[in-house]
């Protein structure tokens, strides 16, 4: 490995830490009995943080992230699972 480049892509990072954050607060949601859809929804329509629950951290984890970046990796991942149905 001595004299390898290494490949390192700040893109595919970023992409795993939205990942990450969005399945926690939609496990956190779903847990407080909330519709993950509509609450994730509002709040990147609105920016108001009230529409995540507090548990788990989960407001507290979703406004690490801009919410362009999340709507980017939302329709990123549907895109993808609709190539995998073709």
């Amino acid at each position: 490995m001595k004299g390898e480049t290494l490949n390192f892509n700040i893109m595919s990072e970023k992409e795993d830490k939205a990942r990450e954050i969005i399945s926690v607060v939609s496990n956190a949601l779903k847990e407080k009995g909330y519709n993950p859809v509509n609450q994730i929804a509002g709040y990147l329509l609105s920016g108001d943080p009230t529409y995540i629950t507090s548990y788990n951290g989960a407001r507290k984890a979703i406004r690490q992230l801009e919410r362009d970046e999340i709507i980017e990796e939302l329709v990123k991942s549907y895109i993808e699972a609709i190539d995998e149905e073709k």
